[in-house]
């Protein structure tokens, strides 16, 4: 089964900074059919203007894998970490028992990022904050694991949960395929361009539940760019 949700269906909220879109339940939208998919809680697509962003805030026991669709992102905790992460790069922060950030967009340029938010699989851990440069070319024409707690997935950002967060780049025409584990679900991102999966056509920033389907099937009808969640 592959629920089809489109871009201008998702929640959404507006202000004079931040444009945002809500793939499910969060703040101030709320979606009974779309209070999250297994452990993923939410997937935020967040446009944010120059020299503007989320001032310091606080959050624990959560898994927070942050891809960057175009600009930068900068972040900085109260454990010391700051960092600036650029298009097609992503960032994990672990929350675990406790950790205060702030995230602003230090750019000339909007910045647009996907903001995932993945239950742990245990409380109260150590927070941690760490980011990796996934040049684009490691990702064409192949789904690459950026952030991940699965086995086998060592050149991805660790999460602390049986999931994984996949990225690929495709050429009109080209293919994927992803095959999903013994009672696996998935939800999917088009972050840019136009795709089929199996038999269900979706546009850019479109998204798709997905559960029941042993293997996917991505094609891109034209120049396209995806994320997958994997998820139990």
């Amino acid at each position: 089964m592959i629920d089809r949700r489109s871009f201008a269906n998702l929640g959404r909220f507006d202000n004079d900074w931040l444009s945002a879109r809500y793939h499910f339940s969060f703040a101030g939208y709320h979606d009974p059919a779309r209070n999250g998919l297994g452990p993923l809680l939410v997937w935020n697509d967040d446009t944010i203007r120059p020299g503007r962003g989320f001032d310091q805030h606080g959050h624990r026991d959560m898994e927070i894998v942050t891809y960057v669709r175009s600009g930068a992102i900068s972040h900085q905790d109260h454990l010391g970490n700051r960092g600036r992460t650029e298009a097609g790069d992503v960032q994990v922060m672990s929350a675990g028992t406790g950790i205060l950030h702030a995230e602003y967009n230090l750019e000339n340029e909007p910045t647009q990022i996907f903001q995932i938010w993945i239950v742990p699989d245990k409380t109260g851990l150590a927070p941690r904050w760490e980011q990796r440069r996934f040049p684009v070319g490691e990702h064409a024409g192949a789904l690459v694991p950026l952030a991940s707690g699965r086995h086998g997935h060592d050149g991805a950002l660790p999460i602390h949960q049986d999931a994984a967060v996949l990225g690929a780049t495709l050429a009109a025409g080209q293919s994927v395929t992803h095959r999903l584990g013994e009672a696996r679900r998935a939800y999917l991102v088009v972050a840019a361009g136009r795709i089929t999966v199996n038999d269900t056509e979706l546009n850019a920033r479109d998204g798709a539940a997905i559960e029941a389907e042993p293997e996917l099937v991505v094609t891109a009808q034209e120049e396209s760019q995806i994320l997958i969640a994997d998820l139990p």
